[in-house]
């Protein structure tokens, strides 16, 4: 199982529409997922079309991690039906699961940034229940505050949500650096698994620009593929729909990047301990 949080301290990038779009290919390609929604905004749980009933949220089991039963509460993602409907798993292949830790407004108890060291184990017990799951993707607040921290500290790896203008790659530099300092502190295991340059815009010489400059500071850890900007991605999110379930020429096309991004997320190697930021931002 790997544990990957979406993260920036820029709020704006679509760091949710990347946690789903990964959502959505994880699905397509039969990986068993589960999506931890520790925003207390609770989009992704909205996005993936997940209608708790007497489930407890994540916040409910944030509070008493040593007694929270992860396999009770989670909800099944309103996109699995979606997906059987249209032909269910391959060949030889299990039925697809993609699951929710539903968020809501109680996680927002912890986004403090006074936590100390045994809060911030509170998501790692919770998620010691999940070892159906080859995937666990957390959507963080876009703040380094509790909510963070403790997902970091129950992860992996971080994939950073940037997109290429001069405030959100400012976000992601101050970002990096607080990973590394997170990582001597508390969590010598983690790894940043990149940055993902979202809501590109192909005909824009300022994105051509910032882009350029996040490959001379950050080098390798930018990611590819780049998603462009998707006009009909709030229609999509809206209908609760998965990217790889909308009709349409261009949702094909964003399908494909987001199969193309996950594949090289799973597939990437752990970062050195301390990756440098090479060159500071342009002002």
């Amino acid at each position: 199982m790997q544990v990957v949080s979406i993260s920036s301290l820029k709020g704006g990038v679509g760091k949710t529409s990347v946690t789903t779009g990964l959502a959505s290919a994880a699905l397509a390609a039969g990986i068993p997922t589960l999506v931890v929604d520790l925003d207390p905004h609770a989009d992704a749980s909205t996005a993936l079309g997940a209608r708790p009933g007497d489930q407890q949220d994540i916040g409910r089991m944030l509070k008493a991690p040593r007694r929270a039963r992860l396999a009770e509460n989670v909800v099944p993602s309103g996109w699995v039906e979606r997906a059987s409907a249209n032909g269910g798993a391959p060949a030889g292949l299990a039925a697809p699961i993609l699951d929710v830790a539903v968020g809501s407004a109680y996680t927002g108890i912890y986004d403090r940034p006074d936590l100390g060291r045994r809060d911030l184990r509170r998501l790692s017990t919770v998620l010691a229940g999940a070892e159906q799951y080859e995937l666990v993707l957390v959507d963080c607040p876009p703040s380094l505050n509790g909510l963070t921290r403790m997902a970091w500290s129950a992860s992996d790896k971080v994939v950073l949500v940037a997109e290429p203008g001069l405030f959100s790659v400012a976000g992601t530099e101050r970002t990096m650096r607080a990973i590394q300092l997170f990582r001597q502190e508390f969590a010598p295991n983690l790894s940043p698994a990149g940055i993902v340059a979202n809501r590109v815009r192909s005909g824009s010489a300022e994105h051509t620009f910032r882009l350029a400059e996040m490959e001379s500071m950050f080098g390798e850890l930018l990611l590819s593929p780049h998603i462009p900007e998707q006009a009909n991605w709030q229609q999509i999110q809206g209908a609760a729909h998965s990217i790889h379930h909308w009709p349409g020429e261009s949702a094909k096309s964003a399908a494909a990047l987001f199969d193309a991004l996950l594949a090289n997320l799973l597939h990437t190697d752990s970062r050195p301990a301390a990756t440098p930021v090479r060159d500071r931002i342009h002002r």
